[in-house]
């Protein structure tokens, strides 16, 4: 792995940050909020270590997420690398990190995983640097295990690879031991500490309960409690600094653990709780003084313009990045491959062969046509809930992983949607095209093919599945749950097919304004092809007599639509159009930023 070098400095400088305590929604304004961080100042060395220990609510991820540019809410300070401000365009292209939950694509490999990472060197550099970090992080062995069989620390070592393979100067990394065993908490660090040492990489992490084992491997520790800084320095220096004070750390007790429990607010009564968060205020303002906050930066050294030895990837390599990743996820041998080709290529004409049980011995007599009328609003509706089924199915992983990708600025929503479309585009076409010959024989005469007429009914199947699709997506963007949005996406299409199919009540049956607002839905055009390949050609079986009447196809038509002859250009043209600029909107949807409460509801 490449030397990054040893003239890289962060610097934290006099940290205010107010954050919000009481969120009002989306809807309901913005809540209550208080101080998280009160002049908080760190330093950290290419090479090192450092950890952030404090209690809950001490504010270790709040000044994480105040150094990688993620924090919401007001914030008064500086952070410098080597001199230089560090912007948020800065740390996506030189900076990593690594939250609590990190979620990996299905199917994938761990290899896979990392070399489908975007980086801007090439291919060959790219399997080099895979290969070593693999090697680092003791991942070898897994190399070829797919994410989904991972245990926790080995999922928790591919998220630091998932940064490591681009090489950053400052990692930092919030809780990365939360939730492991002591045996691999130990492994953690003592990796962290030698890819440090190793590559030049300054590693900033939090830490709750840290054990004893771990001391070692810590260059620098800083101490937070309520968002002030009780010690911030060297390892070493803290025995000695907090010994001065009057409080040595007893023999054979775990000083970091010791010097926590000092920095934390006992709660356990009220009188201890005054007691404590007295003696945290006194600390606090000791080390203020013994300390004094200057004006200018920390450290001097390297100021200036910081030189960028690894740029942002280009949108072409990443959308080529995840059409790979989307591929070899859907072709992945196991369960997860098989799920993904079967909600692609097998669900729609499974579907449609339910209506060949129920619909293959249907006739042309009066009855027969309003059976085929049932029939188109089945297609219809298997096509939407198809269409439907494999969206929720399938896309939610993505639009998690696109949600914590967000902060990194890897890629764009655009950018996952064009990728996500050139493989599941062909997909559905595919489907739709098996799906259109399964139906076809109940629609038409079998003995004499029309491919104009099958055009007509994949153009009908097509953009019903792919509008639904799209619909599911857009959804998606803002609703967390993907059950919530399959009933929401249903219910609007369930509305559109009763008023604009003219299968569940005829058009002369609809109030004037209603009939011209079908003109604005899907289902009005899907169901015009539909019922033109049923009926146009065909011709009823029917003797009339004093009861019974014998309509024309074209009276059944214009009973059903308020058109006698449906004009199939516009119908064509109408569908495809409603299907594809649904898919547009939604990349220009996905460009814009977030609200800052479904950021917070897809991060947890």
């Amino acid at each position: 792995m490449k030397m990054i070098g040893s003239d890289y400095v962060l610097e934290a400088h006099n940290i205010y940050h107010t954050r919000e305590v009481d969120s009002g929604g989306c809807f309901n304004g913005a809540g209550s909020s208080a101080l998280g961080l009160k002049g908080v100042n760190l330093t950290v060395h290419s090479g090192e270590v450092m950890a952030i220990l404090g209690s809950k609510g001490s504010g270790k991820r709040a000044l994480l997420d105040v150094i990688s540019r993620r924090a919401d809410g007001s914030t008064r300070g500086q952070v410098l690398l080597n001199g230089s401000p560090l912007t948020k365009a800065l740390f996506q292209q030189r900076c990593g990190y690594v939250t609590q939950s990190c979620t990996f694509i299905p199917g994938l490999t761990v290899a896979q995983t990392l070399h489908y990472t975007p980086t801007i060197v090439s291919s060959n550099e790219a399997g080099s640097k895979v290969r070593q970090v693999l090697a680092d992080l003791a991942l070898s062995q897994v190399a070829h295990k797919r994410v989904e069989y991972l245990n926790i620390s080995e999922a928790r070592r591919l998220a630091i690879g998932v940064q490591l393979v681009r090489d950053p100067v400052m990692l930092l990394l919030d809780e990365p031991t939360q939730g492991l065993d002591p045996l691999s908490a130990y492994l953690l660090i003592s990796i962290l500490s030698n890819t440090a040492k190793k590559t030049g990489c300054g590693i900033l992490l939090s830490l709750e309960k840290p054990r004893s084992d771990v001391f070692p491997f810590l260059d620098r520790a800083l101490f937070l409690c309520l968002g002030g800084v009780v010690y911030s320095g060297g390892t070493r220096a803290m025995l000695e600094y907090f010994h001065g004070i009057g409080f040595p750390c007893p023999q054979l007790e775990n000083p970091l653990m010791y010097y926590l429990c000092l920095s934390t607010v006992d709660r356990r009564s009220r009188d201890r709780f005054l007691e404590s968060s007295q003696q945290i205020e006194a600390l606090v303002e000791r080390f203020s003084r013994e300390t004094p906050i200057s004006d200018g930066p920390l450290n001097n050294m390297g100021s200036g313009k910081v030189p960028l030895a690894y740029g942002k990837p280009g949108e072409l390599k990443v959308w080529v990045m995840l059409y790979l990743k989307l591929l070899a996820s859907t072709f992945s041998c196991g369960l997860t491959g098989l799920k993904s080709l079967f909600m692609r290529l097998i669900l729609l004409p499974l579907a449609m062969s339910l209506m060949w049980l129920f619909y293959n011995n249907v006739g042309d007599d009066a009855h027969g046509f309003f059976s085929k009328n049932g029939l188109i609003l089945n297609i219809i509706g298997l096509s939407y809930g198809c269409g439907i089924l494999v969206t929720i199915t399938l896309f939610p992983i993505w639009r998690k992983r696109f949600a914590q990708d967000i902060p990194e600025g890897l890629y764009s929503g655009a950018t996952l949607l064009i990728a996500y479309n050139s493989v599941s585009i062909p997909f559905s076409i595919i489907s739709s095209i098996v799906a259109s010959c399964v139906i076809y024989p109940i629609l038409l005469d079998p003995k004499f093919p029309n491919g104009i007429v099958f055009a007509y009914l994949l153009v009908a199947l097509w953009s019903s599945f792919v509008l639904a699709e799209q619909l599911c997506i857009a959804f998606l963007l803002v609703v967390k749950v993907p059950f919530n949005v399959a009933i929401t996406v249903t219910y609007i299409l369930v509305i559109s097919m009763a008023l604009a199919s003219g299968t569940v009540r005829s058009f002369k049956g609809l109030q004037p304004w209603l009939q011209d607002n079908t003109k604005g839905t899907h289902t009005r055009y899907a169901s015009s092809l539909l019922h033109s390949i049923a009926f146009q050609t065909r011709k009823m079986n029917c003797t009339p007599t004093a009861s019974v009447i014998c309509p024309k196809p074209a009276d059944f038509l214009h009973e059903r639509l308020g058109l006698a002859d449906p004009d199939e250009t516009i119908d064509i043209a109408a569908s495809c159009a409603f299907a594809v600029g649904l898919a547009a909107f939604n990349m220009l949807l996905y460009l814009f930023p977030m609200p800052r409460c479904v950021k917070q509801k897809l991060k947890d």
